[in-house]
């Protein structure tokens, strides 16, 4: 899939006022110089949204719990209890072990993970994953749309986490499994601050984004009375 022919049919669905998604993908180069960035890497996504790819690995991301998810590292020995003790966000150091062990966390399969609006690369094909920072009316477009062609109570997901764990770690183990859930997320009060207040995240997996634009034009974000209405006010 062409990056323009998924911008044409987006702009379609959602009009123009509407931010493009960010796409991201693992690569042996880097694409873009990008300094080491103190504290959560999503400090960078503002400049994404302006167009500008990053290039983050284990050097330039400052935070350990933003290489771990990220693929770059094992989980360093004090998140367990960081994560609960300080941050408050289990309720035991055990809690958390056991979610993180849940979620499958994938190694990077490169040296560099970039991130990109989706008008910077020209296919779609080599991505792993799309990440859709959506106000409210956006998201009820996004998850109709990600329930329309299943009846999986599943098909879209929310997993309480660091913004790193939900947009990335998430959205890659799902892909590499050639899973169907998409997930929603950026709920962790520690990366909200980088995030627009009127705005979550929306993460499509690869694999779903495939059949999603299969039977788009089928559901009502093309053929209904209800959808125009709502896109008005986009």
């Amino acid at each position: 899939m062409t990056s323009q022919a998924f911008i044409s049919k987006f702009r379609e669905i959602f009009g123009d006022n509407v931010s493009l998604p960010l796409v991201y993908r693992y690569t042996n180069e880097p694409l873009a110089e990008t300094p080491k960035i103190g504290g959560c890497f999503f400090k960078s996504f503002a400049q994404i949204e302006q167009g500008r790819a990053v290039s983050l690995n284990e050097t330039n991301i400052g935070c350990g719990g933003g290489k771990f998810y990220t693929g770059f590292t094992e989980m360093p020995e004090r998140v367990p209890t960081f994560v609960s003790y300080t941050e408050r966000y289990k309720q035991t150091p055990e809690q958390v072990i056991e979610s993180v062990a849940q979620m499958d966390i994938q190694r990077a399969p490169a040296g560099w993970l970039n991130v990109m609006r989706v008008d910077r690369v020209e296919t779609l094909d080599d991505i792993e994953g799309m990440i859709i920072l959506a106000t409210p009316d956006e998201l009820s477009g996004l998850c109709g749309w990600a329930f329309f062609d299943t009846s999986a109570p599943d098909a879209v997901t929310t997993v309480f986490g660091s913004g790193c764990s939900t947009m990335f770690a998430n959205v890659t183990t799902e892909n590499r499994r050639g899973g169907q859930r998409c997930f929603l997320g950026l709920f962790d009060p520690s990366v909200r601050p980088c995030i627009d207040k009127n705005k979550l995240g929306f993460g499509i997996p690869k694999s779903r984004l495939d059949t999603m634009m299969q039977t788009v034009d089928d559901c009502f974000l093309i053929n209904s009375h209800a959808w125009p209405r709502v896109k008005e006010r986009l």
